[in-house]
């Protein structure tokens, strides 16, 4: 993938993502592996609004997370968490959102560290699971503007639980990755609506998927 076909995706997915709701303003940030060897990304640029953005916005970046090609605007501060993520996983697309639910539930299990998400079809739609009664850990991170020690965190985090499709941040949203932008823009879907279905359930008094 060229920068100019990842970009023309990333704003496509950023406005789709925005009226969604689940990218206001100027919060989330999205990623596409370009090459592998040397490792080359190209990402979205800081303190841009995803509903408007165009693809002079979309910066090329190398393994330390530089910008390659002397652009106006300076890569999202949250791009080490990208590079770590792709390291861990081998994910060739990385999806930050910022929804009201995964807002809110990253606070919710903070103290629990994460929670359980089973039962539901849509699960179907994560890579590799073949059934609703998979059992889904999704694991929650405490916030810290030090995004180089948070991007150590998501290394330990991915490589005790390698299987793994999404985390959370405390007060701050979802991360999700795939094999390619298709996947990775699939599991934000999927997620979105799992996350939200958690939500509604305990605000109706449903058991609770505190793991």
């Amino acid at each position: 993938m060229t920068l100019a076909e990842a970009a023309e995706i990333l704003v496509r997915i950023g406005a789709d993502f925005h009226r969604r709701g689940w990218a206001l303003g100027t919060s989330g940030n999205f990623s596409a592996v370009l090459s592998r060897d040397p490792l080359r990304l190209a990402v979205t640029a800081s303190s841009i609004d995803k509903g408007s953005m165009h693809p002079a916005e979309i910066l090329e970046i190398d393994a330390a997370g530089r910008d390659l090609n002397g652009s106006a605007g300076r890569p999202s501060a949250e791009t080490l968490l990208h590079i770590a993520v792709v390291h861990a996983t081998g994910a060739g697309a990385v999806l930050h959102t910022h929804s009201v639910w995964s807002t809110v539930l990253s606070d919710y299990y903070f103290q629990q560290h994460g929670f359980f998400i089973e039962g539901y079809e849509m699960l179907k739609g994560l890579q590799d699971v073949e059934t609703h009664e998979h059992r889904e850990w999704i694991p929650v991170l405490e916030n810290t503007q030090d995004i180089p020690a948070l991007a150590r965190q998501v290394r330990a985090l991915l490589s005790e639980h390698p299987r793994a499709h999404a985390f959370l941040i405390r007060r701050h949203g979802l991360y999700t990755w795939g094999r390619d932008l298709k996947t990775a823009i699939r599991h934000i879907e999927i997620l979105e609506f799992l996350l939200e279905s958690v939500g509604r359930r305990q605000m109706m008094g449903g058991n609770s998927s505190r793991g």
